[in-house]
């Protein structure tokens, strides 16, 4: 998360990825860094015992929300 906003502090585009048994954490961390907003993609948990089926399909979330992502700090969709 710091590096995620550090980065987007320096106008480089980034997206912070966190499996579901972070998400508290994560908005402590954005709260902390002062940017209380930030969006940040969320995945299943465990990531380390995770199959490769599973791990695919969190691979497939993670680009499917960090499109939206992008495409809602760039106007293009509300």
């Amino acid at each position: 998360m710091h590096d995620s906003i550090a980065a987007e502090r320096q106008g480089i585009p980034a997206i912070a990825v966190m499996t579901e048994r972070f998400i508290s954490a994560a908005e402590l961390m954005c709260r902390v860094l002062g940017m209380p907003e930030y969006k940040f993609v969320v995945i299943g948990h465990p990531i380390s015992s995770a199959s490769d089926e599973q791990l695919t399909q969190y691979a497939r979330a993670t680009i499917e929300q960090a499109r939206l992502l992008l495409l809602r700090a760039s106007g293009a969709i509300p």
